[in-house]
């Protein structure tokens, strides 16, 4: 008995290193293998059958690969529970062919197949071919789970991917700090009607509309902070261009001259991430047909100048002197194509009136602020500019739009205490990714879209 009880406080564990060995190889890695037999994990996208042997297209996280099954390859036989929607894991020999255009291809002849897991029903819809033909936007979004995996809806998010990490880098190379900002708020950044109140524990708290307040914080600290997270918006629109949540790409910078150093840096950023499209996402881009700028420099014109061009060259009647109506942001991407070969232009000074509480009054000019939107293929993409960073200038600001200093206390700990002089921007990922690839709706650039009709899925 003893001896039982010994061998009962034996224990054998298993050592968790953080070594990953993989069992099988990725796509792009099958010409290393020519030749030889490999095994690949993924879903059957498409089956065709032929006469005498069968096409299987095999799909992976980032690639489709070609294999075939026949009689002749081994001793494995096709059976009926092996249909499309299975994740499996092929195993056979890598074959290489020139395509039609002489470029390397690589198939794989099946020796053995196992299932994974099987689809209990069969697809509602069909995600098999390059793109997803003649299906209404409603129907891809309620079948979301499904049109994702489709290859051409899966490489609009690839090239999403790509624009934040390029952001991200850009900014990083720039001594910028990554921040993570609380999204639940005492109070709106942008305030007005656009903000969804929350019952935060019998108190009136709301979701954040930007990062703002705390961004602004944060230049006190690191300087010069960036983040990229969701906001929320309560606007009732619903538009092609309009999203409740979306995710913006933020970033806010100290010690500045003035505001075209802002300006300035996002050139440097789009300039960084169109090229980084060009280069490690060109498998993507050629799938969709994006059409990704050359930036050198991009055009800069005051908005009251934009409205006099509006007027004058368009013969456009305004009936708003501070903003832009959505045919006016699309007639200045004209213009700014047209006069200067750039599908980009900053817009800047916009009337204080239609500006934050926080944005910087022009000292030569106070009812325009030090601010700017850019505008990108007829729509604009960036809000931004110079911040306040006296307190006393901010406390009078707030007070002559008959707000309470009072409510933002925290908030003016950072200029009661000093701060550097200071600005920034904030950049919708969604729009960028909706103009670059031509879309018409920015729904179609957002994984899971909430409008004002949409939670799920």
């Amino acid at each position: 008995c003893r001896a039982v009880a010994r061998r009962r406080d034996v224990f054998f564990m298993e050592k968790i290193n953080g070594v990953i060995v993989p069992s099988t190889v990725a796509v792009d890695q099958l010409k290393e293998h020519a030749d030889g037999v490999v095994s690949v994990d993924g879903f059957i996208h498409r089956i065709r059958e032929m006469t005498g042997f069968s096409f299987v297209i095999l799909r992976t996280m980032r690639d489709e690969v070609q294999c075939v099954y026949s009689p002749e390859f081994s001793d494995f036989r096709w059976r009926d529970d092996i249909v499309e929607g299975c994740t499996v894991r092929v195993t056979g020999k890598v074959v290489g062919s020139k395509d039609r255009a002489g470029n390397d291809r690589f198939e794989i002849q099946i020796h053995d197949l196992k299932v994974l897991s099987s689809p209990a029903e069969q697809m509602p819809i069909v995600i098999n071919k390059k793109q997803l033909d003649n299906v209404p936007l409603d129907t891809n979004l309620n079948y979301r789970p499904i049109t994702l995996r489709n290859p051409r809806e899966r490489a609009i998010f690839k090239i999403q991917e790509g624009i934040a990490r390029g952001f991200r880098e850009f900014l990083q190379k720039n001594d910028f700090t990554e921040i993570r900002t609380p999204k639940i708020n005492f109070a709106g950044a942008e305030g007005g009607a656009n903000i969804f109140k929350l019952d935060y524990f019998g108190k009136q708290v709301f979701l954040a509309q930007s990062p703002q307040f705390y961004k602004q914080t944060m230049v006190s600290v690191f300087e010069r902070v960036f983040e990229i997270g969701p906001v929320f918006r309560a606007e009732h629109h619903d538009t092609s261009r309009h999203l409740n949540e979306y995710i913006s790409m933020d970033f806010e910078m100290g010690f500045i001259d003035n505001f075209t150093d802002i300006m300035n840096m996002e050139t440097g950023a789009l300039k960084y991430i169109m090229a980084l499209l060009r280069t490690e996402y060109a498998k993507e881009v050629a799938l969709l047909g994006a059409k990704i700028p050359v930036i050198d420099e991009i055009p800069c014109i005051k908005f009251m100048d934009a409205k006099k061009i509006i007027t004058e060259k368009y013969r456009k009647n305004i009936t708003d002197f501070n903003d832009f109506e959505p045919e006016e942001e699309q007639l200045m991407c004209q213009y700014a194509e047209k006069e200067f070969g750039s599908e980009f232009i900053f817009v800047t000074h916009y009337p204080s009136a239609k500006r934050p509480f926080y944005a910087m009054d022009d000292p030569a000019d106070p009812a325009y602020t030090l601010s700017f939107d850019l505008l990108f293929r007829g729509m604009e993409v960036t809000t931004g500019g110079q911040r306040i960073h006296d307190y006393g200038e901010q406390v009078a600001k707030m007070r002559a739009r008959g707000m309470n200093p009072d409510d933002f206390e925290s908030y003016l700990m950072l200029h009661k205490y000093g701060v550097p002089p200071h600005g920034g921007l904030g950049l919708g990922l969604e729009r960028l990714t909706m103009n670059l690839l031509g879309f018409r709706n920015v729904r179609c650039a957002s994984l899971f879209p909430r409008d004002i009709n949409r939670v799920t899925p």
